[in-house]
């Protein structure tokens, strides 16, 4: 190391910031945070510190620096835009023994200010040393990215219960092997997820004096988006790598399933239209099962797991078991294709409105209110629509919307084989029997799909091989 990193408790102390400007307002934002008590010497600052100067954040002497300002700081900030003046704060620091941090000089500087992570009380900071402070900040934003805000929280119940824990287990292995099981398993998950009741409750179960190793395991139910990775969220990749049970449907993306683990059991449970690789009451079963046995399960879909995914019955008997799941949302196809297709869902000028519907048939029909789905100003995206394209245009058309309007069919979207066929109700038929789409396919329906020449933006490659956007076909 070439520095030693260092917390310092600043609670109530003296610390002297020697500057009014910007920097100065950063640097004091972080002692504020950590407690001290600041006196700021600057003839004059800038608005936010006036600001707070006039709220009482500081104390602020409104003159130049003077060597007497040193006399018992327990750390200083020199942050002038005077090199002479930071250098005399820096020498006369040093000659007391009191850390000094010089902006824009790490070689006067005794200590430095990291790049922070803030989830108080869990505090992270990162440091280039006097190399990169630009590099530092880009580490920390990926950190910031990585790092939800519950591990503050989460930190703050550790806390709570540690003097307990020491008392319940006597070894330190035994102290370690608890601690793992709570920061790492059902407790941690339920404090990230917003449930501190349920979390307390798990954690006083651990405690109990026959309480068990292991407890009930617990389904992620996660959205994984419409095909590109770039579009899941953080708590998704993070749960994604703790399950040791991936089940998995026929439309997540394959390099979104090498996401998790790789030591994961991998179970697939797609369904294509007539032939399903397992009925729905019998993944409903095996998701439950599978936690009862104490497994973490990766309850992976495609799209958002709530629209048009039957993650509603899948949690239906996961509540009705007693099993503890959590739902991730995932960025649904209409939104994430529609965008990738450079076509907005609603506009000011176009579409006040827009609905989303299943166009999966059911005994040669689709059952749908057409009356509302031809009323004007809306957008329409119908999904797994393709093989009824026929019904859809002809219904549409014999409940009033014009052989003029414009419809969309997306295929793949958002991933290398994205495809997108336009026309209006009255060509879109020749349009896909010349050139068949292959599925999943999403059919948008309004005046929204005109903009697409204009804000088309995604230009899939022109022969698309396996890479970070291809799907499982």
């Amino acid at each position: 190391m070439e520095l030693l990193p260092i917390f310092l408790d600043i609670k109530g102390k003296s610390c002297l910031i020697v500057g009014g400007g910007a920097t100065a307002a950063r640097k004091a934002g972080n002692l504020q945070r950590a407690g001290a008590a600041i006196t700021l010497v600057s003839p004059h600052l800038c608005e936010s510190l006036a600001r707070q100067a006039e709220a009482g954040a500081f104390r602020h002497l409104q003159r130049p620096f003077a060597p007497a300002d040193i006399t018992g700081n327990t750390l200083i900030i020199a942050a002038t835009d005077d090199p002479e003046v930071n250098r005399q704060i820096a020498r006369l620091a040093g000659e007391r023994q009191i850390p000094v941090n010089v902006v824009d000089d790490p070689d006067a500087c005794t200590f430095l200010l990291p790049s922070i992570v803030d989830r108080a009380p869990v505090t992270i900071a990162v440091s280039s040393g006097k190399t990169s402070p630009v590099l530092a900040r880009m580490l920390r934003t990926r950190l910031e990215a990585l790092i939800p805000a519950g591990y503050g929280r989460l930190a703050d119940l550790a806390g709570r219960y540690r003097e307990r824990v020491k008392a319940r287990f006597g070894e330190p292995r035994d102290r370690r092997r608890f601690w793992d099981r709570v920061l790492q398993g059902a407790v941690a998950e339920r404090i990230l997820a917003g449930q501190f009741a349920e979390a307390e409750a798990v954690i006083e179960r651990e405690l109990a004096p026959d309480a068990l190793e292991s407890d009930m395991g617990e389904v992620y139910l996660v959205g994984a988006g419409p095909g590109d990775p770039d579009l899941m969220t953080f708590r998704a990749l993070r749960l994604m790598q703790q399950a040791d049970v991936v089940v998995y449907d026929r439309l997540v993306a394959e390099p979104i399933l090498k996401m998790t683990r790789r030591d994961a059991r991998r179970i697939y449970v797609g369904k294509e239209r007539n032939h399903h690789a397992m009925r729905q009451e019998e993944i409903n079963r095996l998701l439950a099962d599978l936690a009862k046995d104490g497994h973490r399960v990766l309850r992976l879909k495609g799209g958002d797991p709530f629209i048009f995914g039957r993650g509603g019955e899948e949690i239906d008997t996961l509540a009705a078991e007693g099993v503890p799941f959590q739902v991730i949302p995932g960025i649904t196809a209409a939104s994430g294709c529609a965008a990738y297709a450079g076509i907005p869902l609603t506009h000011r000028d176009y579409a006040q409105s827009v609905t989303f519907v299943t166009g999966h048939l059911k005994d040669g029909t689709i059952n749908l209110n057409w009356p509302a789905l031809a009323q004007p100003n809306q957008t329409v995206v119908f999904y797994m629509g393709l093989v009824g394209l026929p019904i859809i245009v002809e219904r549409l058309i014999a409940h009033g919307v014009a052989p003029e309007m414009p419809i969309a069919l997306i295929q793949q979207g958002t991933t290398h084989l994205q495809r997108v066929y336009s026309g209006t109700l009255s060509t879109i038929l020749d349009v896909v029997a010349s050139d068949p789409p292959q599925p999943p396919t999403l059919v948008i329906v309004g005046e929204v799909v005109t903009l697409r020449e204009k804000l088309n933006w995604f230009s899939p490659p022109d022969e698309p091989v396996e890479g970070a956007t291809t799907v499982i076909v």
